[in-house]
């Protein structure tokens, strides 16, 4: 609370209720002086530009507006993101410490498997700060399902062994067995949170038109928790020996829901980076397929001269 209230509001806000003097002053407390060539009079110029082009090619202000045109586009792409974050398989993160007890391993021991793994998460993102500004979120994004993917799959196969194992519970195999399915979703949260976790926020803000922004990402969160809801139910189902009793071959599961995300976000998920918003609604208007965004040329000169033609003419 203390934060926010010293928290300037957003430029991109006060330059759609044309309050550009304070867009320019609350830009300036927002960028960190002498380490970037920055001008803030280019920058509130620039922000201009693309709220008006948004308002003459169309782009409403209701959450109606989400779902019309090409802005239906970007807000089903945005609620993806969010929503691939369950389906990636973290509902076996969340319930780790239970994860690994059914897994096999001691109760005192699978707490303390959870503790290392919150802290490779930490670090995980720590390693996203510095992949973001070298890689695009795309990017990111599919090599981190891809490899996701594969950890689950591997966990499911591990769940099937030792299932078949003939040996007690108690015994050397049966105990190597539950080290290596709490070892693999220790990679995977590691993973997970270089590049799934963090990285859905980029997208999530970058995607949708601004002047639809907050709405598209109230709707994003909404689809989140209600697949959050689901996950939350059926996670324990699979892993309580007295019901599904799926245990580590939950993975299979996951696994399978982790690639049907990698293959939407091959063929639907777009390359934001390195755009301006102005740029990302211009390929979004020309319907541009999102495995082509990251290498379309945009000229922002001529497509500012359409849009005025095209409003005349309307």
């Amino acid at each position: 609370m203390i934060g926010i209230i010293f928290a300037p509001e957003p430029p991109w806000w006060l330059v759609r209720k044309n309050r550009l003097e304070e867009a320019k002053a609350a830009l300036r407390r927002l960028t960190s002086p002498g380490r970037i060539e920055f001008d803030a009079d280019q920058a509130i110029t620039l922000m201009v530009v693309t709220t008006e082009s948004e308002r003459e090619t169309g782009t409403g202000t209701r959450y109606i507006d989400c779902f019309r045109a090409v802005d239906l586009r970007r807000t089903s792409i945005a609620c993806c993101c969010w929503g691939i974050q369950i389906l990636s398989g973290t509902g076996l993160r969340i319930y780790s410490t239970y994860f690994y007890q059914q897994a096999g391993l001691p109760t005192e021991q699978a707490f303390t498997m959870s503790i290392i793994q919150y802290a490779l998460g930490i670090a995980g993102v720590f390693v996203a700060w510095i992949l973001l500004p070298r890689f695009g979120r795309r990017t990111i994004y599919l090599w981190g399902l891809g490899i996701l993917a594969v950890v689950l799959l591997v966990i499911g196969g591990l769940g099937v062994a030792d299932s078949r194992s003939p040996s007690p519970a108690d015994s050397s195999a049966s105990s190597g067995l539950a080290w290596s399915i709490g070892s693999m979703l220790i990679v995977y949260t590691f993973f997970y949170d270089v590049t799934i976790g963090p990285v859905c926020y980029s997208l999530v803000a970058e995607i949708p038109s601004v002047r639809l922004r907050s709405k598209s990402i109230v709707l994003a969160r909404i689809t989140y928790n209600i697949l959050n809801i689901v996950s939350n139910i059926i996670t324990p189902y699979m892993l309580n020996p007295s019901a599904w009793n799926w245990g580590a071959k939950a993975g299979f599961f996951y696994g399978g829901t982790c690639v049907l995300s990698f293959v939407y976000t091959y063929f639907c998920i777009p390359e934001p980076s390195g755009r301006t918003y102005a740029e990302l609604n211009i390929l979004f208007q020309r319907n541009v397929p999102a495995r082509s965004f990251a290498k379309t040329h945009v000229d922002l000169a001529e497509a500012r001269a359409l849009d005025t033609d095209n409003s005349k003419n309307d």
